[in-house]
């Protein structure tokens, strides 16, 4: 009998229950607020530490599960209430992933949990990579640490810009040039611990979607660190830089590590907002009549409906592959990571916009959440990694070709 199967096990289908009832009851009510206001929804975040879904616990229980699968059904499901405020709970996980695909263990016991705080006295987490100019191309970074040997701290110095909790957060994990003659190859991910001096907010971005979610700019100035902040340690560091110094293949680059492990998680986001619009102006459709009839038996609207849940569920399929496989230890040979955030993040853009074609004026007015959906969507095909970067990815792994 063969072992292959596509169900979700007795505790995924809970926690994806419980999370769903939270976003329906809690987030869902609030994301038209908190997108007019366009401020870091406290009370929500508040609410999500009490019940222990903001919690260093639970994402622990969500890194652990074997499948993969579980933080991405957690992200599609708080991404269906509201992507802003999701984003807002759920940006200090990628400061995680930053410390977990390239810290030591010691280190992530030590981080991790700071990234989150208690329900009593709450914390966040910020990931930092793309700077004024450098966005797409991370190998181009201006940002500096260098090493004070004498002291045994880093000076870090630099501006970050587009970061999700800059500034506002209270632990950031920042990724920074340390040989910047071997572009890429001679970055590292450095933790600037709550109440380092250096650290500030720079300008706060006034975004077209995921409103509720605080992205801003974070400046360094002789900023400094200990030695223990290098994520991974400086014994490690030196090795991976001699390599590269030699012409010899590195591991990892420390920005990409941690890409790799989110961009399933990004389109897990972008699944939920899909399907929001799609459960929303499928509904629709079955109740609005023209010409004495529901919209929807007309052909032109049920195969937009057709298409719409047809390219959502293959957005899921390539989400959960790739968390599976990086789960798993299964090697990405053909940008499968890329794959499932690219096509998931323009299926977002797409399905919105069909769902407001659908709806009408209705659709396009603020008053009804589609507007606000595809608005939010927008952002799936440019942050973590363009359309075009992860097109990118996969042509090079499908070719062996450095196609440029």
């Amino acid at each position: 009998m063969s072992e292959f199967s596509l169900d979700l096990n007795e505790d995924q289908l809970q926690i994806q229950k419980w999370v769903h009832d939270f976003a329906e009851t809690v987030v869902r009510p609030a994301g038209h607020e908190w997108d007019e206001r366009e401020e870091t929804p406290w009370p929500i975040i508040e609410e999500a530490a009490k019940i222990g879904l903001y919690s260093f616990d639970f994402i622990a229980q969500c890194f652990a599960d074997p499948t993969g699968l579980l933080l991405c059904l957690v992200n599609e499901e708080m991404s269906w209430g509201d992507a802003g405020i999701s984003l807002a709970i759920f940006g200090s996980t990628l400061a995680v992933a930053g410390i977990f695909a390239n810290g030591t263990p010691e280190q992530a016991a030590e981080f991790i949990p700071q990234c989150f705080g208690t329900p009593d006295d709450i914390k966040l987490a910020a990931f930092g990579v793309s700077e004024p100019d450098a966005g797409s191309d991370v190998s181009s970074l201006k940002s500096r640490a260098v090493y004070d040997e004498a002291t045994d701290e880093w000076v870090l110095n630099g501006t970050k810009t587009w970061i999700t909790n800059g500034g506002l957060a209270n632990t950031h994990v920042l990724v920074l040039s340390v040989e910047p003659e071997l572009g890429s190859r001679g970055q590292a991910s450095f933790v600037v611990p709550e109440g380092t001096p250096g650290i500030s907010q720079g300008q706060k971005f006034k975004k077209m979607g995921i409103r509720a979610s605080h992205t801003a700019e974070v400046v360094l100035e002789d900023c400094r660190v200990p030695g223990r902040c290098l994520l991974g340690g400086k014994e490690k560091l030196d090795e991976r830089l001699a390599r590269a110094k030699e012409g010899k293949k590195t591991s990892t680059q420390a920005a990409m590590a941690t890409f790799e492990a989110s961009r399933p998680l990004v389109g897990a986001q972008a699944v939920g907002i899909a399907r929001a619009a799609f459960e929303y102006s499928l509904e629709y459709a079955k109740e609005r009549k023209q010409f004495k009839r529901a919209i929807i038996e007309n052909q032109a609207i049920a195969f937009k409906l057709a298409d719409m849940k047809t390219r959502i569920d293959a957005s899921r399929l390539l989400v959960h592959r790739a968390a599976w496989m990086a789960r798993t230890g299964k090697k990405f040979e053909n940008g499968e990571g890329s794959m499932s955030k690219l096509f998931a993040g323009e299926t977002a853009v797409w399905v919105t916009e069909e769902a407001i074609q659908i709806m009408g004026g209705y659709g396009y007015v603020r008053e009804y959440p589609v507007e606000r959906w595809h608005r939010d969507s927008k952002i799936y095909t440019i942050f973590e990694g363009t359309s075009e970067i992860q097109r990118l990815v996969i042509s090079r792994a499908i070719s062996g070709i450095h196609i440029n």
